[in-house]
C-alpha cells in the first residue's frame, strides 16, 4: 500500500479581486485518516475544499489528490465520493433513480440495494426526492458518496437535520467505509463529532491554517476548568484562582488532577462544601473560541 498522502497542499492560496480568501495554507491527509477540517465563518475552508475537489483553481501553490491535480477528472473523480452541504437531485427522480444515476456518474460498480441498506432507505427506493424529509436527504446524499466505496470522501455538514439516531447510523455506515479502507475529509459545526471521531484536526482562521493535530494536541495548548462556589466565611482555597461577582470560583489549570486532588483534600480538611463544583479539560469548542483572542 502507498504511503503517499491522499490529499497534500502546498502554499495555497486564492484570492477574489483584492480579497485574500486562502493565504499560503499547507496540510496532508494521510491514507485511512478521518481528517476534520473545521474554521470560522469565511475562514476559507470552503474555498480550499472546492479546490481539493477540482471545482476551483487556486491563485497560487497547489493541491494534490492521489498524486494528481484534482482538476484531472479522469484520474481523480472515480476514487472520491462527495457528500454536499445540499443535494442537488432531481426531485422528479425517484431514490433508486437516483442513486443509479449518481453511481454510474462515478465509473464505480455497486448495487443500488446494498447502498440504499447502509442508509435505511431501501423502502423508499421508489419514492420521488421531491417527497422526502430533509433528513432523508441527507441520508441519499451519503448513500451516493458511499456508492462503490471510494478510496476518499469528502462529507460536508453530515448530520445536518438528523436526529439522533440517523446521526448514530450514519456514524456506523462512516466507520464501516473506513474498515474498508476510505479515507474521510470531514467539515462539519458540530464540534463534538469532530472531536469524537477525527485523527487529526485543522484549524482554519481568517484564511489561514490556524492549529493543525491531533484533538489531544489542540486542547492542551489551554487550560482546564475547576469551578464552584463557597459559603462566604470559608478561607481562601488553596489552588489560585479568580472569584466571580456572583461568588463562583473559577481555576484554570494545566494540571487539573493534581489541582483538584489538592481542592478536595482541602474541602474535606476544612469541612466545607464545594458547592456547584465542575471541573474538565479543555475541549475543542474551548480551542475554536479562543481563535478571535489569539490574534
Amino acid at each position: 500500500m502507498s504511503t503517499s498522502p491522499v490529499i497534500d497542499v502546498a502554499d495555497l492560496n486564492l484570492t477574489y479581486g483584492g480579497f485574500h480568501a486562502v493565504k499560503d495554507v499547507s496540510f496532508q491527509v494521510q491514507r485511512g485518516e478521518l481528517y476534520a477540517l473545521l474554521g470560522t465563518n469565511g475562514a476559507g475552508k470552503t474555498s480550499t475544499l472546492e479546490i481539493i475537489e477540482g471545482h476551483r483553481r487556486p491563485s497560487s501553490g497547489a493541491a494534490r489528490v492521489f498524486g494528481h491535480d484534482p482538476r484531472k477528472r479522469s484520474a481523480v473523480r472515480p476514487k472520491v465520493g462527495i457528500m454536499l452541504q445540499e443535494s442537488g437531485f432531481s426531485p422528479d427522480l425517484t431514490v433508486k433513480e437516483s442513486v443509479a444515476l449518481i453511481g454510474a456518474l462515478t465509473l464505480r460498480e455497486d448495487r443500488v440495494e446494498r447502498v440504499l441498506g447502509i442508509v435505511d432507505l431501501n423502502r423508499k427506493a421508489a419514492t420521488l426526492v421531491s417527497q422526502l424529509s430533509g433528513g432523508e436527504k441527507r441520508r441519499l446524499d451519503f448513500a451516493t458518496a458511499a456508492w462503490g466505496s471510494p478510496e476518499l470522501v469528502f462529507l460536508d455538514e453530515p448530520t445536518t437535520g438528523l436526529d439522533i439516531s440517523s446521526r448514530d447510523d450514519l456514524w456506523t455506515a462512516v466507520d464501516k467505509l473506513r474498515e474498508d479502507g476510505s479515507t474521510v475529509v470531514l467539515t462539519t459545526h458540530y464540534l463534538e463529532e469532530a472531536q469524537q471521531r477525527a485523527d487529526r484536526v485543522g484549524l482554519m482562521h481568517r484564511g489561514t491554517m490556524h492549529r493543525e493535530g491531533t484533538v489531544a494536541e489542540l486542547t492542551r495548548q489551554l487550560p482546564g476548568v475547576i469551578r464552584f462556589t463557597l459559603p462566604p466565611t470559608a478561607p481562601h482555597p488553596p489552588v489560585k484562582g479568580s472569584r466571580r461577582d456572583d461568588g463562583t470560583y473559577v481555576i484554570e489549570t494545566f494540571t487539573l488532577a493534581r489541582d483538584l486532588k489538592e481542592l478536595l483534600q482541602w474541602a474535606e480538611g476544612h469541612h466545607i462544601d464545594l458547592q456547584g463544583l465542575s471541573a474538565g479539560p479543555t475541549r475543542l469548542d474551548d480551542v475554536f473560541r479562543a481563535l478571535d483572542t489569539d490574534d
